[in-house]
């Protein structure tokens, strides 16, 4: 049986930051506006969190009885490693997907905006099926538009116009830069897993890219959203506090472009979930002053 500490590093919380920047951007974007409320952008903060915890035991489990955990660097898996049993691990999941639902449920009755129930059940099903179902679209090179679409455009657009009735342009840019960091976070994920992802069929964008052209995306994924955030300060000149970010951003980019493989890229996994956070951070304040 997995103790608690297991069950945490297997809920892989170094993720949680690309859950938690998207809400500080749509709630900046929302402040900018002078609408912003702290009731609605808490609840959206514990659906994205409650959402990623279970996109993550989800891959978990689903990744580990395919057989595809079995030789892999990185993060606690409890199901390839035997900690937990599966259905344990599903459970687990759909806990969490149970969690974000109740408190979706709560954020529609407070916004008013009941048809975003529907956008919430379209995002625990692109969870699940990431890597779960017969034909994972997870395995077909499809994540990244995935993250970018529900860890960027959906979680930003849909914080503050949870808050403020409408959205705006630098909600839509800093949307844009939230989601090409989440996936840089799972482009740098894969770059790691390139050799046992090859041997277990499963075909990543980095797969797909190849090495070279892998690391050349994350770089993409990591700078643009920089650019992002300045172009914001035509409409809140605050926004320009996100280029202190070019320090932390030309650090993650030296160990990739040097080449560095296995668990040299775990730095490179953390540092960039620390990136999206700050990301948040700054762009949220920048666009609220």
């Amino acid at each position: 049986m997995a103790t608690a500490a297991e069950w945490i590093s297997g809920a892989r919380p170094r993720t949680l930051p690309a859950a938690a920047a998207p809400v500080m951007v749509g709630t900046g974007a929302a402040a900018q506006v002078d609408s912003s409320a702290w009731l609605p952008a808490l609840l959206a903060l514990g659906v994205a969190l409650a959402l990623q915890v279970g996109v993550n035991f989800a891959n978990d489990y689903s990744d580990g009885v395919r057989g595809t955990d079995l030789d892999r660097v990185g993060p606690m898996r409890l199901t390839a490693s035997g900690a937990a049993g599966p259905g344990a691990v599903k459970g687990a999941a759909f806990a969490a997907f149970g969690v974000a639902g109740l408190l979706g449920l709560v954020l529609c009755a407070v916004s008013g905006h009941w048809w975003l129930l529907a956008v919430g059940a379209v995002c625990v099903a692109a969870a699940w099926y990431y890597t779960g179902g017969k034909k994972p679209y997870g395995y077909r090179g499809l994540g990244e538009i995935a993250v970018f679409v529900f860890f960027g455009l959906v979680a930003v657009l849909g914080t503050t116009y949870t808050q403020a009735d409408r959205i705006t342009w630098p909600a839509v840019l800093g949307a844009v830069g939230v989601g090409l960091i989440a996936c840089a976070l799972l482009m740098v994920n894969n770059l790691r897993d390139i050799p046992t992802d090859v041997l277990a069929g499963k075909r990543t964008l980095a797969v797909r890219l190849g090495d070279y052209r892998a690391r050349r995306a994350y770089i993409g994924m990591l700078w643009f959203p920089v650019l992002l955030g300045a172009v914001c300060s035509f409409w809140a000149p605050w926004s320009l506090v996100v280029l202190l970010l070019v320090g932390p951003a030309a650090l993650l980019t030296i160990p990739v472009l040097a080449g560095a493989r296995g668990k040299l890229l775990i730095p490179v996994l953390a540092g960039t979930g620390l990136f999206e956070l700050g990301y948040g951070i700054l762009l949220g304040i920048g666009l609220s002053l």
